[in-house]
């Protein structure tokens, strides 16, 4: 479908309430977080399996998503120019992102968390929106990709390859030995992965599958659709909101 610069993109209720179930999600895993850090709870989000998958479960929502978005965006004529328009909010949330972590976590910031891997695999995924069928491919080759690279790495036993790939010059690719030591970290690989698969998947419902999209939500389903369609301001703003409550309940209740 050729592009306009006009071209209206619609919403489909669906997408943005599965949408808003990852935030719903990812709101309780920062509340426990919080919780954590303010000294108010012993759980170990770093290490326990039962947060670390959690975690990864909410990302790969948050990217098959934003996968499926870009699908339904490039099938209805989406233009460049809204393209980056949308793309500088992303980009510039990233950044807010990264100067408020740097303020709580100084020794820990984000510097290419969930915000910062999207921005870049949401230009990669509009590069290769019309690949069809391939994207499933790419998005499988793409979540080995860490795995083949490391495996690599161990055979020929390249020191200096593998310190540069661990360098926060590199390692945002994803092709590291050991977790930098950051508050989120959202690599290229495996994670480009997960959005091929998301505008794959959406590429299949558009042509196989179009009723599925129309699908409206019930009245009881709403609030999840209009919390999806807000998913970038609410996830700016949550943590700090919820921050400032706890803060402000401790002081109270102290």
């Amino acid at each position: 479908m050729k592009s306009s610069p006009n071209a209206h993109v619609n919403r489909f209720d669906a997408l943005d309430a599965l949408r808003g179930v990852a935030m719903l999600w990812m709101t309780v895993f920062h509340f426990c977080f919080d919780l954590t850090y303010l000294g108010l709870s012993q759980a170990n989000l770093y290490l326990d399996p039962f947060w670390t998958i959690q975690r990864t479960v909410i990302v790969s929502l948050f990217l098959l998503c934003a996968g499926l978005g870009q699908a339904m965006a490039v099938a209805q004529g989406q233009s460049w120019p809204r393209f980056w328009r949308r793309w500088r909010q992303v980009v510039a949330a990233a950044v807010l992102v990264s100067l408020g972590s740097w303020l709580m976590f100084p020794q820990t910031y984000i510097y290419f968390g969930v915000l910062h891997g999207m921005a870049v695999m949401l230009l990669m995924a509009r590069l290769t929106a019309t690949w069809g069928r391939w994207l499933w491919w790419l998005g499988g080759a793409a979540m080995l990709l860490p795995w083949v690279v490391n495996a690599a790495l161990r055979l020929v036993g390249d020191a200096a390859l593998e310190a540069a790939f661990n360098s926060p010059q590199l390692n945002w690719l994803g092709f590291i030995t050991h977790k930098p030591v950051t508050e989120d970290y959202v690599p290229l690989f495996p994670w480009l992965g997960v959005m091929w698969w998301g505008l794959a998947l959406g590429g299949w419902l558009v042509q196989r599958q179009p009723d599925l999209l129309s699908w409206a939500m019930t009245k009881r389903w709403q609030p999840l659709d209009r919390l999806g369609r807000w998913s970038l301001s609410y996830y700016l703003l949550h943590q700090p909101v919820m921050l400032g409550v706890l803060l402000a309940g401790t002081w109270l209740f102290r």
